[in-house]
């Protein structure tokens, strides 16, 4: 392990044992040979990846209290930020990782496998027709995303995936204050309130960081989310 990775461990108030650090040691060691065949990530520099793909992924411990979170949902999870990095640090989760490209679930499953995680699936599919099922529609306390898309097409795809009284979490970068402004009717219509703007910087770092946080306050209307690709093309 980097001091560095320590030092900002400590900052977060995370105290991770030498079988976590050892999975992610493997997590890194796996996602750059994979990504060697397919495009995971443009860092590949251990430090960096540290850095910017695992602490980063940890900071929503400065917008939720984890320990009180049972079940998440990482919507468009890529290379499998934040949700891996999550369940390794806080195995009592209950995670569900889902994107649409299954080469990155093929790669997902590998990890998980490798970690010997447990209470963790990978789910090849869109968010807006996992949305419409029954056995993943308003059933997790958490969801999160570090997908680059626009904050009011991400609410349409993650809110309905939250109980009423659970949490959406947006990853985003410092300068966000525009795009809440724009998914304020998004937030209403859907069901939710947006409950605060978490900006701070990564311990130890020059990154600038905001996570959106959303509570779900209403059932969302079966209608939404609307059919693939209308969220993003037409953001409510």
């Amino acid at each position: 392990m980097s001091e560095k990775f320590d030092i900002q461990l400590e900052h977060l108030k995370i105290d991770l044992n030498n079988k976590q650090n050892e999975q992610f040691k493997q997590y890194y060691e796996l996602l750059i040979e994979w990504n060697k065949v397919m495009n995971l990530t443009g860092i590949t520099d251990r430090d960096e990846v540290y850095e910017k793909h695992f602490i980063d992924s940890l900071a929503i411990v400065k917008a939720v209290d984890i320990e009180k979170i049972d079940s998440v949902i990482d919507i468009g999870t890529g290379a499998g930020f934040p949700g891996i990095p999550l369940k390794i640090a806080f195995p009592h989760l209950h995670i569900v990782l889902l994107d649409s490209l299954n080469k990155r679930i093929n790669f997902l499953n590998e990890v998980i496998q490798t970690l010997q995680l447990d209470g963790i699936t990978a789910l090849h599919g869109r968010a807006e027709d996992f949305a419409k099922k029954d056995e993943y529609r308003e059933k997790f306390d958490l969801s999160v995303s570090r997908a680059v898309a626009n904050l009011s097409t991400l609410i349409e795809y993650c809110l309905p995936y939250i109980r009423v009284g659970g949490i959406f979490v947006s990853y985003k970068s410092s300068t966000v204050d525009e795009e809440i402004e724009q998914a304020k009717n998004a937030v209403k219509i859907l069901g939710g309130k947006i409950e605060n703007n978490i900006k701070f910087q990564i311990p130890e770092s020059e990154i600038g960081r905001s996570f959106i946080k959303i509570q779900k306050n209403k059932i969302t209307q079966k209608k939404y989310p609307r059919k693939a690709g209308l969220p993003s093309k037409e953001p409510l």
